[in-house]
């Protein structure tokens, strides 16, 4: 990946990765040739119960099942837990949202947690 060229950033806590982050991610990659993928620093809770190593394990494979090259077509870095982009004028670059269509948009990370949270209490209840 070439640091100077135009890059495309994509910002989360990506609890899980799923689908519609892959969507985005091809749909910004296809605008720049590369993608910065930040993975904010979290706390694990209920809302954040993968650790980083886990999130950028599910990104790796995710990626790679769809072609993409780490350090070629992206890079991942951990990131303090940003809440907030500011700028004061035209600096040179854009913040976009993506319209990626209702089926995309309707899936919920909470969503995905919380399943995968049923299941396992499942596992568990039975293995007892």
């Amino acid at each position: 990946m070439n640091f100077n060229k135009p890059t495309s950033q994509m910002l989360g806590r990506f609890q899980p990765w799923h689908r519609g982050h892959t969507e985005l991610f091809k749909r910004m990659h296809a605008e720049t040739g590369q993608v910065a993928i930040m993975i904010r620093d979290m706390p694990i809770d209920d809302d954040n119960p993968l650790l980083y190593s886990e999130v950028m394990e599910n990104i790796l494979e995710a990626l790679e099942e769809e072609g993409f090259t780490k350090a070629e077509d992206y890079v991942i870095m951990i990131v303090p837990n940003i809440t907030n982009i500011g700028y004061g004028r035209d600096v040179g670059y854009s913040i976009t949202q993506y319209d990626l269509g209702e089926e995309i948009h309707k899936i919920s990370a909470t969503e995905i947690r919380n399943a995968n949270k049923h299941r396992t209490n499942d596992t568990t209840e039975s293995s007892d």
